[in-house]
């Protein structure tokens, strides 16, 4: 998850649009029209999608509405900071989301057995889901297939930080104080502040809320206002920036391959969302997303038109 635009007012951009898309409709029937798609002939109804606002999952969440709305759907997209928000209501109000294997699956452990319970930690996406398949079942949620794309969160600092404290993996920074700028639910969270905290040894003094790699949270340890921030794997936007990534050298990531997840209750009523999504999975790769990801955040397409045109060059689109 996660070359680039270097400067933070390029950042900027991206940045104020996630803002916008953020609760938005991403389905415009209008906008489908004039960029080629082809409406299914057949009204299946409608689908709610929910996901996170960062730049991957809002080109992700893109490409399900077009996908579905092909399908004969009709479709209403709403993008949140945490996954916290939208799964207050999921299953239920909402239908599908994008998610990451791992987040999910340890985000129902943590619910069902407390924010301490041991993580689930397998390498494989697949593996990870298997294990995770009674919470799954238990919450009424069915993960379709998984993708080979994976991206997980990743922690970078300053390349002069790194060069003048001899860090360059997170287990340097053991016993160290520093402030932390990261996505609002970072806190206690195993594979965030919790792991850095208990498995690492590291002293965070301070979580600053700025977002998953948000030019705030860029610019925050670029100023000196903290120390270390919160990205994904497949974010090529750091180098240009003399930011670099620290090597997760304990692995406290599980494994984070992109996977649709969707309301059992609404999978078992058109099983053909399966076909649809699981299609789209095959094609994705993480060298594919991380070029996906750079046309937003380096060269300000929307999410939207970088989707489109994804799916028009793998063929998904009628």
């Amino acid at each position: 998850m996660q070359a680039r635009r270097s400067l933070a007012a390029a950042l900027a951009v991206g940045s104020l649009f996630l803002a916008g898309c953020a609760g938005d409709d991403l389905s415009d029937d209008s906008t489908k029209a004039d960029d080629g798609s082809t409406p299914a002939s057949t009204d299946q109804g409608p689908v709610h999608i929910a996901g996170q606002s960062f730049t991957e999952a809002a080109i992700v969440a893109a490409m399900y509405d077009e996908l579905l709305t092909q399908a004969g759907y009709t479709t209403d997209v709403k993008l949140v900071d945490t996954r916290d928000a939208y799964m207050a209501t999921f299953p239920g109000d909402v239908d599908v989301v994008p998610e990451y294997v791992g987040g999910i699956v340890n985000f129902l452990n943590a619910k069902a057995n407390g924010p301490q319970a041991e993580p689930f930690t397998a390498g494989d996406g697949q593996e990870l889901a298997d294990q995770g398949k009674a919470l799954l079942d238990d919450a009424g949620i069915t993960l379709l297939d998984t993708s080979a794309a994976t991206d997980t969160n990743a922690f970078f600092v300053t390349q002069d930080f790194s060069d003048s404290e001899g860090v360059t993996k997170l287990s340097d920074l053991a016993g160290k104080s520093v402030v932390l700028a990261a996505a609002p639910d970072c806190k206690g969270r195993l594979d965030c502040e919790g792991g850095l905290s208990d498995q690492y040894g590291i002293d965070i003094t301070k979580v600053l809320p700025l977002g998953y790699a948000s030019d705030q949270t860029y610019k925050s340890v670029l100023d000196g206002e903290s120390q270390l921030g919160e990205t994904s794997t497949t974010d090529g936007t750091l180098e240009s920036q003399g930011l670099v990534v620290l090597e997760d050298d304990k692995q406290i990531q599980p494994a984070q391959n992109l996977v649709p997840a969707v309301s059992s209750d609404f999978l078992a009523e058109h099983p053909d969302v399966a076909d649809v999504l699981n299609e789209l999975m095959a094609a994705l790769t993480t060298e594919k997303l991380t070029e996906l990801n750079g046309a937003v955040a380096v060269d300000r397409d929307k999410p939207e038109d970088v989707a489109h045109q994804f799916l028009v060059d793998e063929g998904l689109l009628d």
